[in-house]
C-alpha cells in the first residue's frame, strides 16, 4: 500500500455580487494593509499570523508595476464596473507536511507557472502555516486577459445567432439573438479537473524527488474504487480548536463519517462471514447420503449443519459442548426465522437476497 498524504484542492470566484473584494481577499491572504480604491475601504490584516510566504507571478506582457499587489488588484477593481463583476479566481490547496518550506514554495511556483502564468494570467499566491499541521496555499488568479501592450482586454465577445438561411434571428423584443464566446478558455469547466490533476501530479513528483513514499490522489473515493465516505477538510481554525479539546462542527462531522465507515467495514465483514457460513452449509449438504436433485431446503440444511457442528465439538469438554450447542442453536433459530419472514427457501433465493444487502451496504 502506498501511503496517502492529505489531498485538498478547492476553487472559487471572488465576486463583487457576493459582497467580496479582490483587494480585501489579497490583503487577508498576504497579511497586509491595503485600500480598495473602488469603494475606499481599507483592509488591515497586518496582525494576522501564519503568512510564511507571498509572491506575485506575471506573464511577460504584464506591466511591471503589477508586481505590487495593491496596484494589480486595484487595477482589476477599477476596470470592472459592474456591481456583480467577477474579480478573481481563487484556489486553496493543502501542502504536504512531508516537504520542507523551500520545497513547498517551489511546488506552488512551478505549478502556477505551468498552469496559469503560461496561459497569460497574473498570479498572486500566499502560503499559510500556523504550525498546526495544516500548511496550505492560497492562489488568486486574474480573470481578464492582457493585450500585448499590457492593457486589460475583453474576456468574451457576442456573436449573432443565425437561422438556416444565415440570417440573424430577431427576438420578440426587437433585439437579435446572440451568444457569448469566451476569448480565453479560462472559464472552461474542464479546467477544474485538469488543474486538480496537475496539482496531484506536481505534488507527487516533488514527494518522489524528495524520497518520500507518500502520494496524493485527486480522484474521489468512488473513482478510486474505495467504498467509503470521504472526510471533510478541517481548515486551520477547526484544527486549532480541536487541538485545544474544543469540539467543532467539522470535527464532529468527520468523527461521524469515521464511525459510518467503520460500520460499513463491519457490514462487509459480516456479509463475508455469512457467505462463508452458507458455503459450509452447502458442503454439509453435499456429504449427505442422498441428495435431492433441486436446491436443498435451507431449513433442513441448517439442521444438518447443526448436527455436523455437534460432531466436531465432541473432542471438547462437556461444558464447552453445551455452551457451543446453545450458541449454535440460537444462531440457527435466528436464521430460520429470518428465512421464514423473508420467504427464502433455497440457496438461489438466499444468494439473491445477500447480493441485495451487499449492494446497499456498498452504496
Amino acid at each position: 500500500m502506498i501511503p496517502i498524504a492529505i489531498y485538498h484542492w478547492n476553487i472559487g470566484i471572488v465576486s463583487r455580487g457576493k459582497g467580496k473584494s479582490a483587494v480585501a481577499a489579497t490583503a487577508y491572504r498576504s497579511g497586509e494593509k491595503l485600500t480598495n480604491e473602488w469603494d475606499g475601504l481599507t483592509h488591515d490584516y497586518t496582525r494576522k499570523g501564519g503568512v510564511v510566504h507571498s509572491e506575485i507571478m506575471l506573464p511577460p506582457h504584464a506591466p511591471p508595476s503589477f508586481s505590487d499587489r495593491s496596484i494589480l488588484w486595484n487595477s482589476v477593481e477599477l476596470y470592472e464596473k459592474a456591481g456583480n463583476a467577477q474579480l478573481a479566481r481563487e484556489i486553496d490547496a493543502a501542502l504536504p507536511i512531508e516537504l520542507s518550506r523551500e520545497e513547498q514554495i517551489r511546488l506552488v511556483r512551478e505549478y502556477c507557472s505551468s498552469q496559469f502564468v503560461s496561459r497569460g494570467m497574473c498570479v498572486d499566491y500566499a502560503i499559510h502555516d500556523t504550525d498546526s499541521g495544516n500548511p496550505h496555499c492560497h492562489i488568486m488568479l486574474t480573470m481578464r486577459p492582457l493585450d500585448e501592450r499590457g492593457a486589460w482586454a475583453a474576456k468574451s465577445k457576442k456573436e449573432y445567432d443565425l437561422d438556416e438561411n444565415g440570417e440573424r434571428i430577431r427576438l420578440p423584443s426587437g433585439r437579435y439573438k446572440t451568444h457569448k464566446i469566451d476569448l480565453t478558455g479560462w472559464n472552461d469547466k474542464d479546467n477544474t479537473l485538469l488543474w486538480r490533476k496537475a496539482w496531484a501530479d506536481y505534488t507527487n513528483d516533488f514527494l518522489e524527488r524528495n524520497g518520500s513514499p507518500e502520494r496524493i490522489d485527486h480522484r474521489s473515493n468512488a473513482e478510486r474504487g474505495i467504498d467509503e465516505i470521504p472526510t471533510v477538510h478541517m481548515g486551520v481554525a477547526a484544527c486549532q480548536m480541536e487541538k485545544k479539546g474544543i469540539a467543532t462542527e467539522k470535527g464532529e462531522l468527520n468523527r461521524n463519517i469515521q464511525k459510518a465507515n467503520r460500520l460499513i467495514r463491519e457490514i462487509r465483514a459480516q456479509i463475508g462471514k455469512l457467505k462463508e457460513w452458507i458455503a459450509d452449509l452447502f458442503k454439509a449438504w453435499e456429504t449427505a447420503p442422498e441428495q435431492p436433485p433441486q436446491s436443498p431446503n435451507l431449513t433442513n440444511l441448517l439442521m444438518k449443519y447443526l448436527s455436523v457442528q455437534r460432531e466436531k465439538s465432541r473432542k471438547y469438554s462437556q461444558r464447552w459442548q453445551h455452551q457451543h450447542a446453545a450458541d449454535e442453536l440460537k444462531t440457527i433459530a435466528a436464521a430460520v426465522n429470518y428465512l421464514s419472514e423473508h420467504g427464502i427457501s433455497n440457496l438461489d433465493e438466499l444468494d439473491a437476497s445477500l447480493s441485495s444487502v451487499s449492494d446497499k451496504a456498498y452504496s
